[in-house]
């Protein structure tokens, strides 16, 4: 008996160390942006006299400045608004289109349903960079004539265009949590004389919120991190684009680009750090639909 209770505990240290092994180099690239921006210099190694403390970094930030003379700024406040709106859009809509579909999917038997469910997986797997040239020839035929709509139609354009990736795997998700609900709770609803919407908000929605904060939250994130959509059709900077536009710039101080990096994974960590739990039953419920 003994024999049998150590060995899975065996593997389990095995496959921690193994995946600890794997990970080391991302957490040392981690690590050396975090302490590069508490720092006066960039810290390339871990060597203790390369790091000289200093919080000048993240003051010079949020203060706009990306030169050590203060030559250059840029609002660091509203560059920071601009990736809250993109990721809020975007983490709204997936939401909203998911859980409508995915409990359409579910529930309902209509015609071209499998195809439906197909044609979603396939959408997925088309990588975002391989559809940016009809997306943006999309965006010049719709694109606005006031010139005082512009800057909101790239707004409201680059949310949608990022939701839209994000929308098929979320529908397969939100699906695999409804599939999981038993039928009697919806039954029950319906035979009281309420209609399907009202069985979908009052019933549904509250059994499945595991699978509503995942997907929000991997919308979310999606919008967050986005660079390529975010260049393509956005007139104004967000995060991704700010730090890749400077991480060369000669009048940059790295250090100042790596505290703005660390406010920019600011989000990302903290997500991950306090949603494991719901980030795995949002995977679950997905595999088990």
């Amino acid at each position: 008996m003994r024999d049998v209770e150590t060995r899975p505990r065996r593997n389990e240290w095995f496959i921690i160390v193994a995946i600890i092994l794997v990970s080391l180099p991302l957490i040392l690239g981690f690590l050396l942006l975090i302490l590069s921006s508490f720092s006066e210099d960039m810290i390339t190694n871990l060597s203790p006299n390369s790091f000289r403390p200093t919080i000048e970094n993240w003051i010079n930030v949020f203060q706009g400045k990306l030169a050590i003379t203060g030559g250059i700024r840029q609002n660091i406040l509203k560059i920071t608004f601009n990736t809250l709106i993109v990721a809020l859009g975007v983490s709204g809509i997936v939401t909203l289109i998911s859980t409508l579909a995915g409990y359409s999917l579910s529930r309902m038997k209509f015609q071209g349903r499998k195809l439906m469910m197909l044609l979603l997986l396939m959408l997925h797997a088309f990588p975002g960079v391989a559809l940016i040239v009809g997306v943006y020839l999309f965006y010049r035929l719709t694109f606005p004539q006031d010139p005082s709509m512009v800057r909101l139609y790239s707004f409201f354009y680059v949310v949608l265009a990022r939701a839209a990736l994000e929308i098929p795997m979320s529908v397969w998700l939100m699906k695999g949590f409804f599939d999981m609900i038993p039928w009697e709770f919806e039954w029950s609803g319906i035979i009281d004389g309420a209609s399907r919407i009202k069985v979908w908000r009052k019933i549904m929605l509250p059994l499945i919120k595991p699978g509503i904060l995942a997907v929000a939250l991997f919308g979310f994130l999606a919008g967050w991190q986005d660079l390529i959509y975010v260049r393509t059709f956005l007139i104004d900077k967000t995060l991704a684009t700010f730090i890749e536009a400077n991480i060369e710039a000669e009048y940059s101080h790295m250090p100042l680009i790596a505290a703005a990096g660390t406010l920019y994974l600011l989000p990302t960590i903290i997500f991950f750090l306090t949603a494991q739990q719901l980030l795995l039953q949002g995977y679950s419920g997905g595999i088990k639909g």
